[in-house]
């Protein structure tokens, strides 16, 4: 939590409070607490004002500070960290509930519970216990079973289980040793021990085809399949766009509309066209959007299932679409040489990359082509090669969309937009959907082409919402944290850099950081660094501005058929453009208790002066926002999970052999490793460490006691692989350099 620091200080001065015979005055207390906790009297009524606000404390009429005669009871949700060790979560405004080791096991990430607080440990945790069960989320576990002393044991996947003993049932289904089931969970309320679970779904062995990714879906809960009602609506629908629903669309379908994405694509989302404007130096950009909101209506089969998801989840050998195949590949896709239904942004672009008009209308287009990047990047670095031969009918539409990304491209630089230029990588899989190699992923200009276009009509659909005054997602970023940025700061400083604008660095600091990077060694590491203090972009109707981009507003427009987000917006855009009421969506999904709600947006809480029918729509938007990030972060950790296990899995026949790496994380019992040329991290433990290490937390890094060896994040070494840990996705390493002894340092 961004607060822990307050949450330390307020356990302080509760707990002093405590141990006092008789209550304080606050003018007492403001007296006594700078010399006590070495605060300053305006920070010493922050923390007291904190305590009072969360009702930890209360003021009598005098002004006494006083204990509340009824126990403070908060709800919240479960979060095992590890086996043995979790946690209760509120808000962000509360501390969180430390469960003890017994009472840890009658819980799962997910419950709903009661607890009343009793006060805070000196950690500036809650103390106090469980005194009712509400509900619970999850009521499946997933894992291997065992034979053991002639019965079957369950080995949950799940790494923060495996202190659990579960009780197979005679019931469900059978399966063997070494398969991999689902079990359901039969206990209502606290758990047992043992947990009585029955075999639901046997998904088969380590070997079978796709087995990672089964078990991913299952571990995080993804929604892999579409209801029947959901189905038999998309059945329903036409194969190609019919002459009715032409009516009151603009007809682009003389214009050469072309599609740049990747050579496996399926699902187009998007088609571009530049030509020179009719006011002098200017060009007119068209980004035509697959139509998805003329099929998926709301409150429909279709519409509560892409809510479910929110978001298309992208595994290396497989993808489980928002929307079913009919929409994503067929009737949406903005595929060549068929009509297509379109929103579209038509924007007049200066040569200096300035926006001066746009419009959205919907529109009917008919794609004259269907490119890929490294086509294009082809045939504009070569004008009479193959690649621009084949694209001959529209190479002159290419050259003006090149033209205008370099003005576009210009411009964000000026604009100070954060660029880091990490290394992508994807995997080249065999027939059984295991990896054979991790390579890098060349990216080039065509590219940075589509996404420069993308960025110009998402800006415009903030624009145009925020200045209608409507309610909506927007795709905001905010500033980083004050205890990220103290820790980014103190690793660039041992680095010779520093990160200007004190508590609030601007995204031209970070620009000015990142050029000072290029061409050193260790600019991946630090680039990393700047990455970590960053906060996660989440959706939220406060819009807040996107940092990382340097925009004002900024919404996501332009990936219907895979992101839930821009559905929302095209629905909102298009109530805006015939005049109705604002759209009003429905909440048609289970809201995750367990998101952190964006701080903006307790606002919310304190009350606004707005109607009730104002505050309705609000709350409805808000919950979109929460259901929406909630499933992105879920399909990025399902999707790291996979990633994690086939790396391991093909890392085991490397065991022994020695590899070139960069630390590119420490903490205090391991350091990280990123390898050259594999793409694969792994972890040393501090116990094969040749001293014994200290952490600084400040400087994240480890110190030897004895040595005053240092290792930190950017420091070249050579490893060897010992070990792979396939189902805790561990690879450990031993350090084979020489960590020459330094002079130990004075802190």
């Amino acid at each position: 939590m961004e607060n822990r620091q307050l949450f330390y200080e307020m356990s302080l001065v509760l707990n002093y409070l405590k141990g006092l015979k008789k209550n304080l005055s606050v003018e007492t207390y403001l007296k006594r607490a700078p010399g006590k906790f070495q605060f300053s009297r305006s920070h010493a009524k922050e923390v007291l004002d904190a305590l009072l606000e969360r009702k930890f404390l209360c003021l009598e009429d005098d002004e006494t500070i006083c204990f509340p005669q009824e126990p403070l009871i908060l709800t919240g949700i479960v979060k095992l960290i590890k086996a043995g060790f979790g946690v209760v979560q509120f808000d962000s405004e509360m501390p969180e509930f430390v469960f003890n080791s017994y009472e840890v096991k009658k819980y799962l990430t997910g419950d709903k519970l009661r607890i009343k607080c009793q006060g805070m440990n000196e950690d500036g945790k809650i103390t106090g216990s469980v005194i009712e069960f509400l509900s619970r989320s999850n009521t499946s576990v997933i894992g291997t079973l065992h034979k053991r002393s002639k019965k079957l044991d369950l080995e949950p996947e799940d790494p923060t289980l495996k202190d659990r003993v579960f009780q197979l049932s005679s019931e469900g289904l059978k399966a063997d040793p070494g398969d991999i089931v689902v079990c359901e969970i039969t206990a209502e309320g606290p758990l047992p021990d043992p947990v009585p679970v029955v075999i639901s779904e046997n998904l088969g062995n380590r070997e079978s085809k796709d087995i990672e990714i089964e078990i991913a879906v299952r571990k995080f809960n993804l929604p892999h399949q579409f209801s029947v009602d959901t189905i038999e609506e998309a059945e329903r629908l036409p194969d190609e766009v019919g002459k009715a629903q032409l009516k009151r669309r603009v007809d682009l379908r003389d214009i050469p509309f072309v599609t740049i994405d990747g050579p496996d694509a399926k699902d187009f989302d998007d088609a571009v066209y530049c030509c020179l404007g009719e006011e002098r130096n200017t060009y007119r950009l068209l980004v035509a959007i697959a139509d998805v909101s003329e099929y998926v209506r709301p409150e429909s089969p279709l519409d509560t299932d892409a809510q479910e998801r929110s978001t298309s989840v992208y595994f290396p050998t497989k993808v489980i679409p928002m929307l079913p195949e009919k929409l994503s590949n067929g009737l949406c896709s903005l595929n060549p040489d068929v009509d297509r239904l379109t929103m579209v942004c038509d924007a007049i672009v200066t040569f200096e990359g300035k926006v001066t008009a746009y419009q959205f209308y919907p529109a009917v287009i008919h794609s004259a082509a269907r490119l890929t990047y490294d086509s294009v990047w082809a045939a504009l670095q070569n004008n009479k090669g193959p690649e621009a031969l084949s694209m001959a009918h529209v190479l002159d539409d290419v050259k003006n969309l090149y033209e205008l990304f370099k003005i576009l491209l210009k411009s964000r630089q000026l604009r100070n937009a954060l660029d880091f230029e990490t290394i992508e990588t994807y995997v080249v899989a065999n027939d059984s959907g295991k990896i054979e190699k991790i390579l890098p992923r060349e990216r080039n200009d065509a590219h940075r082409l589509i996404e420069e276009l993308m960025l110009v009509a998402n800006t415009c659909a903030a624009d145009f919402i925020s200045s209608e005054k409507a309610l909506c997602l927007y795709r905001i970023h905010e500033p980083p944290s004050e205890d990220k940025l103290e820790k980014a700061r103190a690793v660039l400083s041992k680095a010779g850099l520093s990160l200007g604008g004190g508590e609030e660095p601007t995204p031209a600091d970070y620009c000015e950081v990142l050029n000072q990077l290029k061409g050193r060694p260790d600019e991946n590491a630090l680039q990393t660094v700047l990455l970590r203090s960053m906060q996660r972009a989440e959706y939220s109707p406060d819009n807040v501005g996107h940092f990382g981009l340097n925009y004002p507003a900024y919404t996501h427009f332009t990936s219907p058929i895979r992101r839930y987000p821009d559905l929302l917006v095209h629905r909102t855009i298009k109530s805006l453009l015939v005049g109705k009421k604002k759209y009003r969506p429905k909440v048609l999904t289970e809201v995750p208790q367990d998101y952190p709600i964006h701080t903006e947006a307790q606002e919310e809480k304190k009350g606004s002066g707005k109607s009730s029918a104002q505050q309705r729509d609000k709350k409805a938007w808000k919950d979109l926002g929460i259901i929406c990030s909630a499933h992105e972060r879920r399909a990025d950790d399902a999707s790291f999970d996979v990633m994690a296990w086939l790396k391991c899995h093909y890392m085991k026949q490397f065991i022994g052999q020695t590899f070139e790496g960069v630390i590119t994380g420490v903490a205090p019992f391991a350091i990280f490793i990123t390898l050259n040329d594999v793409y694969v991290e792994g972890s040393v433990h501090v116990s094969k460490l040749p001293d014994y290490f200290e952490y600084d937390d400040a400087l994240g890094e480890l110190v030897g006691s004895d040595t005053g060896i240092v290792l930190s994040m950017g420091k070249e070494l050579k490893v060897r692989i010992a070990s792979v840990d396939e189902e805790n996705r561990r690879i450990d390493m031993d350090i084979v350099s020489q960590l020459k002894p330094q002079k130990r340092r004075r802190r």
